[in-house]
């Protein structure tokens, strides 16, 4: 009998996806709880809504509340053009006009002639994200704010996606490599998937050799980052789509040509990068790279991390998109989906930003300056670090004493070497990529010259 799963999905009023259903109830198979779910709907006590894995059941007498869950939030203030557009997305879809790619959305724009955000929003928006490392080095912020960053940005946008990870479930992921219990694998992987993709964007954006930009190699690699061991077939990761794709809950029908994608994609890009102002840059991404949907999934977090880039070289406050309703962001997308209009989605863009700052504006007193040596010696680090690890039959200690000889002039060689030996101490699988290292390998090392090394204390 079902009866455990009906009273999980009658505990929750916005329903469960089958992938949260499973996850709180691991003992039960697949293809039986489909059987169940099916027999719960024909007997009228579960509503099935959406489709494919975004499909969520409903307790039938739980759907007043979900629906009260699905309304746009009434505390993000709206301009009268953003109820227009929310009033015409907010009709059932065969009242919505079915509409394809409009390419004359992106044609049109001109680089700092045409304004999505008005000269006194970007205004405001400086001056809510100013920072004190505002004439600092590229990124400077952004790297003292990163432990922080990591776990707000990839909770945030996970949630975005129906990612049920907590806050205190995603540091612990994060900062110890805790997953957490009854989670769906999917889950962790996306929260992973976010911290190394953020990671990429911080540590090629530092200082002025910084190389992260809006091209299509980042973009890519952003893509590819954010979507391993996420997507059907593995080849679409970091890939430009090479079929049609559906927007679910949409009557938009993007692009289904690769070559007409990939041109449009190379447009998009060109007119990013000469944009001058950062926010109508962040901006930008975060309206074209979804409605052109140039990757077979993924286009929407893809979009949110680009859209921080142009912040992060500024030394501005991230968006983080912390404590923005799923029901606002979607409603905001379909607005460009279906009518090539921006006005919601703008709105919905301040607010979150102005919540973000806020964020981080507070922690500002706490936050600690990077330590010079680390800093200086960061790629020595890295790479010490990883040929260490790769080598488990030799002497740790005595490979970081040559590298460091070689690499790092002799009033620094205590400190860096010390570093090195405190980062292999807090090795854990979940900072693995950020050494370029494989789970196989770090457990290999564990296995042997780990233990040495850290009862040499």
């Amino acid at each position: 009998m079902p009866a455990h799963l009906l009273t999980s999905i009658q505990s929750t009023p916005a329903g469960l996806t089958l992938a949260e259903l499973l996850a709180q109830h691991p003992a039960v198979a697949r293809r039986t709880a489909q059987r169940w779910l099916g027999q719960l709907v024909a007997d009228g006590r579960v509503a099935a809504q959406g489709a494919g894995r975004a499909r969520r059941y409903i307790a039938r007498g739980a759907r007043v509340a979900a629906a009260a869950v699905d309304r746009f939030p009434a505390s993000i203030p709206l301009s009268a053009d953003s109820l227009d557009v929310l009033a015409y997305v907010d009709q059932p879809l065969q009242a919505r006009k079915p509409v394809g790619y409009q390419r004359d959305f992106l044609d049109t724009y001109q680089p700092n002639v045409t304004w999505y955000l008005s000269a006194p929003l970007r205004r405001q928006l400086h001056k809510m994200g100013h920072t004190a490392q505002a004439d600092a080095p590229a990124g400077t912020y952004s790297r003292a704010i990163l432990n922080r960053l990591l776990i707000d940005l990839s909770w945030a946008s996970s949630q975005l996606e129906g990612n049920t990870y907590s806050r205190l479930d995603t540091r612990a992921l994060i900062e110890h490599g805790q997953v957490a219990q009854g989670k769906a694998a999917m889950e962790t992987q996306m929260i992973l998937n976010h911290k190394t993709a953020i990671e990429l964007l911080v540590a090629n954006v530092e200082g002025s050799a910084g190389t992260a930009g809006f091209d299509r190699y980042t973009l890519l690699n952003l893509h590819a980052a954010l979507a391993e061991n996420l997507l059907p077939n593995p080849a679409d990761e970091g890939r430009i789509r090479q079929h049609g794709v559906q927007i679910g809950k949409s009557v938009f029908r993007p692009l289904s040509v690769p070559q007409q994608v990939d041109e449009a994609l190379a447009l998009v890009l060109h007119k990013a990068g000469q944009i001058a102002d950062p926010f109508e840059q962040s901006f930008f991404m975060l309206v074209h790279v979804p409605y052109l949907q140039p990757f077979a999934d993924i286009n929407k977090r893809t979009s949110r991390l680009a859209a921080n880039l142009p912040l992060f070289r500024a030394n501005l406050c991230p968006l983080t998109f912390v404590d923005v309703p799923e029901a606002a962001y979607s409603r905001a997308i379909l607005g460009v989906y279906e009518l090539t209009r921006v006005e919601l989605l703008r709105d919905v863009f301040v607010w979150a930003y102005e919540r973000s700052t806020q964020e981080y504006l507070a922690i500002k007193q706490d936050l600690a300056e990077p330590d010079p040596t680390r800093l200086a010696y960061r790629d020595v680090i890295k790479q010490t670090l990883h040929a260490v690890v790769t080598h488990p039959g030799e002497a740790a200690l005595a490979r970081i004493t040559q590298a460091v000889a070689t690499r790092v002039p002799e009033p620094d060689r205590a400190a860096v070497q010390a570093l090195v030996v405190d980062e292999l101490r807090r090795l854990h699988e979940g900072v693995l990529a950020r050494y370029g290292l494989r789970p196989s390998e770090f457990v290999a090392w564990k296995a042997g010259t780990a233990d040495a090394l850290l009862s040499n204390k």
